[in-house]
Parts: structure tokens; sequence; C-alpha cells
């Protein structure tokens, strides 16, 4: 039976918390100082969503990068936390995880156009198909290949099928060709 992660929130050191590398959302310097606000007056009420890498004893932030941020930035917000986040562990690989975080992102309604479209790109090159992305990013293959197209790497378009619509013929029986 399926168990929602947020059923298992866990106090982690922010030590032990890290960023992806992958990230697509970006927050202005005026939400940013809201978001220390919210905090500031009603805590932490949603958990940072992170992968749990036993390899390097390291929490890798799927969602909740912003409400990091604070904490690292604002040693009040540290202090009253005793430096520790409260995190949901989710156990996915890197694609789904890529996936999750878009979805979480596009969800808010704010995301990097550049970024993504990077994403896009890393999830073909490690064998990603459209409809995968499709399905698992929330788009339609027309966004997708809009995205593709703003990276300028042929390489994503390597197994798209294109349309045969037109397709050349040999010309026969014209009258240039018997003066040939």
């Amino acid at each position: 039976m399926f168990r929602s992660p947020v059923y298992d929130v866990k106090a982690v050191k922010i030590s032990k918390i890290k960023a992806n590398n992958y990230n697509p959302n970006r927050v202005a310097p005026p939400e940013m100082k809201l978001l220390y606000e919210s905090i500031k007056n009603d805590g932490y009420t949603m958990p940072i969503v992170c992968y749990y890498d036993k390899k390097n004893d390291k929490y890798i932030i799927v969602d909740g990068f912003h409400r990091y941020t604070i904490m690292k930035q604002y040693k009040d917000i540290y202090k009253r936390e005793n430096g520790k986040l409260p995190v949901s562990v989710i156990n996915k690989d890197l694609s789904d995880r890529m996936a999750s975080t878009i979805r979480h992102n596009r969800a808010r309604g704010n995301s990097d156009v550049d970024l993504i479209s990077n994403i896009i790109a890393e999830l073909i090159e490690i064998g990603k198909t459209d409809s995968w992305i499709s399905k698992h990013l929330g788009m339609s293959v027309d966004e997708i290949l809009r995205l593709k197209q703003l990276t300028g790497l042929a390489s994503l378009f390597k197994d798209h099928k294109f349309s045969k619509s037109w397709e050349p013929r040999e010309i026969k029986n014209m009258s240039m060709d018997k003066d040939i």
C-alpha cells in the first residue's frame, strides 16, 4: 500500500542537506524576503522534499531549495529551528527526481525556461522519450519541442520522427528530360 512521504517528516540537520544541481526555479529578492517573513512568523509549514543519498549520507533537495536557503541565510531562523529542517524523503532515480522538481515548480507557476530546456536536454540524453517527458513533467509535445529548440542541440532531435508529408519523387517523361 502506498504511503505518502509527508506522513514521515523528520528533522534533519541542515549540514546533511544539499541542493540539487538542476533546479530551474528562481525567486526574486522581494519574494525571498516575503518567504523569510512567512517562515519567521509562521514557522516551516511545509517540509523540504529530499532524496536520501546513502553513499554520501546526504539529503539532496528535490523541492524546497528556497526554504533551505532561508535557514542558511538567516541566523534567527537557524537558531530557532536548532539548525534542523523538516524533511520528507522520496526514493526515486535522478530522472524521476528531476520530473518531481519540475512538477513542484510548475504547480507554483514559476520556473526558468532556459534551465527547464537544459533539464529536457539532460533527460533526452539519458534516454527519456518525449512521451515520457510529456507524461512526467506535464508538458505538451509542442512545448517540449519548443524547449528543445531553445537549447540549439541537434542531438535532441536524433530520434524524432518527422512528418513525411513531402517526399521527393523522380520526375519522368518531362520534356526537359528528352533534351538532356
